[in-house]
Parts: C-alpha cells; sequence; structure tokens
C-alpha cells in the first residue's frame, strides 16, 4: 500500500499523480505500486513540489510496518530514534508586531 499526502502543490503535479494513484481526498492519493515505480513517483513529486509539500508513506517489512519520506517545509519532521521513525514537530511561527513571521 502506497500513500502520497501533497499540500499547496502545482495543479500539474496533482494531476500527474492522479495518473498513478487514485484520489481519495483534495491531495491525498493512494495505490498498490512497485518498489520501482514508487521511487519514480516520488522523484517526479520531488521535481514538482514547488513551494508545497508532500509525504508518502508505504507498507514494508518493519517494525512498525510501514516507512515514510517527507519533502518541502513543514513544522513535521521525521525523527529516527532507536532505530524507530517518528515524528517531531518544529516551533511555530507566529507574526511579530511588524507583520514579519518569525520563531516562537
Amino acid at each position: 500500500m502506497l500513500v502520497i499526502v501533497v499540500e499547496n502543490v502545482p495543479a500539474r503535479l496533482r494531476g500527474r499523480l492522479a495518473v498513478w494513484l487514485l484520489e481519495v481526498r483534495a491531495g491525498v492519493y493512494i495505490g498498490k505500486l512497485s518498489r520501482r515505480v514508487r521511487e519514480m513517483i516520488w522523484k517526479t513529486v520531488n521535481e514538482g513540489l514547488g513551494e508545497g509539500n508532500a509525504v508518502m508513506v508505504w507498507s514494508t517489512n518493519t517494525e512498525a510496518g510501514y516507512d515514510f519520506e517527507t519533502l518541502g517545509e513543514n513544522r513535521r519532521i521525521p525523527v529516527e530514534l532507536d532505530g524507530v521513525k517518528l515524528v517531531s514537530f518544529l516551533p511555530q511561527k507566529e507574526e511579530n508586531e511588524f507583520g514579519k513571521k518569525g520563531d516562537v
């Protein structure tokens, strides 16, 4: 099983993903593909991402039963701890008195 979720990506990339995968919700694509095709799709996502972000999750033979990769800027970042991949959150950015975003 393969799941790809994209946010704020160009319409062209969303169209390309819809060729290979089923879009079950806006920006959420699922399918069952080989490793080779999965890697080719992820390369296409990387090349067409623009200012957006993406996460890809797939079934694999690990302790958790899945693995994942991310692309683009997002508060959630993958972190490996004792061989287990977890998700960490970056500090939230808020606007300061001058209307510019900065770390909290």
